[in-house]
């Protein structure tokens, strides 16, 4: 077919005549399944591939798309904390099932965890189904209908000020009328991974994340590939202070953290 024809088609598609909405309806259903091809969205729309592959271009000059032989992957930056909480749980959805399972896999029988905001904690919380008499300490609203209810021995949820967006509360890390929490481990969501440690946002939120750190024997911190080399607004954790960092792809040298696991034994 020829650039001609192909335009006069392009002309004649409903879907076509608004091409910014094709474009937003290719970022909508991009973020939900963490990558798209052009097949997928000359199916989609009734448009040629020429027509989709300048789409996509547009989308990548506007920052909005990574472009991969074939198609396109989410744009690191546009999964964050200030994204719409149910744009991030679809988000790199396989990615996050992952890195759930195998952060479930380090955690033992009766443990206390502190947990933080976010998709990919919630991931881990629902990778918990073979694990028993946990006490789960968390800020994270979306957390407690996601666990399995035969993992848990005992639930709770740190008060404050509700960040409906970011579906958290943001309090201090602590109870009235009690002394400070000691936790088994902490399970810690980023926004961000370089050499220099983990990162986040929000300001109110790293304060939450560095006392959960603190309370804590041992620091799990989850984030998914997207967060390699992200530098955010402040840092919550070196690695110094990192047990275990699980992710769902090898980092670049970049973005890889200064340290490596210790020998078994």
């Amino acid at each position: 077919m020829s650039s001609v024809e192909n335009s006069s088609a392009e002309r004649d598609s409903p879907d076509a005549t608004l091409p910014a909405r094709r474009r937003a309806d290719i970022l909508r259903i991009l973020l939900q399944n963490g990558q798209i091809t052009v097949a997928e969205i000359c199916a989609r729309f009734d448009v040629s591939a020429d027509t989709v592959r300048r789409d996509l271009d547009i989308l990548a000059d506007q920052g909005l798309v990574s472009r991969i032989h074939g198609g396109a992957l989410p744009a690191p930056q546009l999964a964050t904390a200030d994204t719409p909480f149910d744009l991030r749980m679809k988000a790199r959805h396989g990615a996050k099932t992952r890195i759930g399972r195998a952060t479930a896999a380090l955690i033992g029988d009766g443990e206390t965890l502190l947990i933080n905001g976010g998709s990919t904690t919630i991931a881990v919380a629902a990778a918990l189904e073979h694990r028993r008499r946990l006490t789960i300490v968390t800020n994270n609203l979306g957390l407690p209908t996601a666990i399995p209810e035969g993992a848990l021995r005992n639930l709770y949820l740190i008060g404050g000020e509700i960040r409906s967006g970011a579906q958290v509360t943001l309090g201090p890390v602590s109870f009235v009328g009690t002394g400070p929490i000691a936790a088994d481990t902490a399970i810690i969501g980023v926004g961000g991974v370089d050499a220099a440690g983990c990162w986040t946002s929000h300001l109110a939120e790293a304060v939450m994340m560095t006392a959960m750190v603190e309370a804590a024997r041992r620091t799990i911190v989850v984030a998914d590939s997207g967060k390699f080399g992200r530098h955010a607004f402040v840092n919550v954790a070196t690695f110094e202070k990192v047990a275990a960092f699980v992710t769902d792809a090898d980092p670049p040298p970049t973005s890889a953290p200064p340290w490596r696991p210790p020998a078994p034994g």
